[in-house]
């Protein structure tokens, strides 16, 4: 009778592969990070347009898209005309003063020897004098005039305004350009993945949050670096820092996923879930009773410290204990 018995339990253990023997895991409420997937552009952080301070025919166009510029490197020349007109005219009028005031000073010198042998009287040599201060004051006026002249033509040189590289240049050689009309656009102060995100989103955005970018390569990291306060178009604007950014194409979209809210939910390891004709079954083992199984519905699986879990939608609360079933 005793055998019969023991050989009896051993065939009910066989038809019953969801048996469990003994509670080795746990049903786990936690909290996981929810990522809202937007598309992000590599921009620069500063974009300055250089500007011409000179109106004239832009003479010469030193860079082209894409170029590494300096801050004030010369990237540009404009030549205005009327300026090299004024300069040949106020060179003829130094010229001529130079000639007037050696002669006014060759007078004064006779003027001052015939005074000391009482030949002329000190009135005409204070008039021979005050001829050579005129002209003196005269040359230096003039020369004033050329120097503003010369600082006028410098000002064709376009320089950069900062060190970066030169994202658009929207005139060629031979244009006629006004002052201050745009030559050259320059981005510089790093380069950023630049993304808007619905304010809706903005009180969970956190400067120096990690971000997921998602590449050719797979999935990357970055910081987010910088949250603008200013709301544009019911959008936020932030910059997200990624080391080995490349910055060949200024305007590129790359997928970016922000952690845009917390939420609880309850998570179970993957071995402890068997799927049986399309649903989804885990053995629960409740205090001072045989383990028992119950279908519950499954999210997305999760990677947490290393550990294998899926996401449970309904079906378990979060604090039971779970056995392996074996089957």
């Amino acid at each position: 009778m005793k055998h019969a018995l023991t050989a009896a339990l051993i065939i009910l253990t066989a038809l019953l592969p969801g048996l469990a023997t003994a509670a080795d895991m746990q049903a786990e409420r936690i909290t996981i990070t929810e990522w809202k997937a937007v598309f992000a552009k590599i921009e620069a952080r500063n974009t300055i347009p250089a500007r011409s301070r000179l109106g004239g025919t832009l003479e010469q166009v030193m860079v082209a898209e894409g170029s590494e510029v300096a801050e004030g490197q010369q990237i540009a020349t404009t030549v205005d005309e009327k300026l090299l007109l004024e300069l040949r005219a106020v060179d003829a009028q130094l010229q001529a003063l130079t000639s007037e005031l050696t002669n006014a000073q060759a007078e004064l010198t006779r003027g001052l020897n015939l005074l000391e042998r009482g030949v002329t009287t000190e009135q005409n040599v204070d008039g021979l004098r005050t001829r050579v201060e005129v002209i003196q004051g005269r040359i230096g006026s003039t020369e004033a005039q050329k120097d503003v002249l010369l600082q006028r033509t410098a000002e064709g040189r376009v320089l950069a305004p900062i060190s970066g590289r030169v994202i658009d240049v929207p005139v060629t050689a031979g244009s006629v350009i006004m002052p201050g009309e745009m030559v050259a656009v320059i981005g510089g102060g790093g380069f950023y993945l630049r993304l808007a995100v619905p304010e809706r989103h903005a009180d969970f955005l956190n400067e120096g949050d990690d971000i997921r970018i998602d590449g050719i390569e797979g999935t990357d990291s970055g910081t987010l670096a910088k949250v603008y306060p200013q709301i544009e178009n019911g959008r936020v604007i932030a910059d997200v820092e990624l080391s080995g950014l490349s910055a060949e194409f200024i305007g590129k979209r790359v997928l970016v996923r922000l952690p845009v809210a917390r939420t609880q939910t309850v998570v179970v390891p993957q071995e402890a879930v068997s799927t049986r004709m399309g649903l989804d079954f885990v053995q629960v083992a409740p205090p001072d009773a045989p383990p028992t199984e119950r279908v519950v519905v499954l999210g997305e699986k999760l990677q947490i410290d290393g550990r294998a879990l899926v996401e449970v939608l309904s079906g378990l609360s979060g604090d039971e204990a779970l056995v392996t079933a074996h089957e």
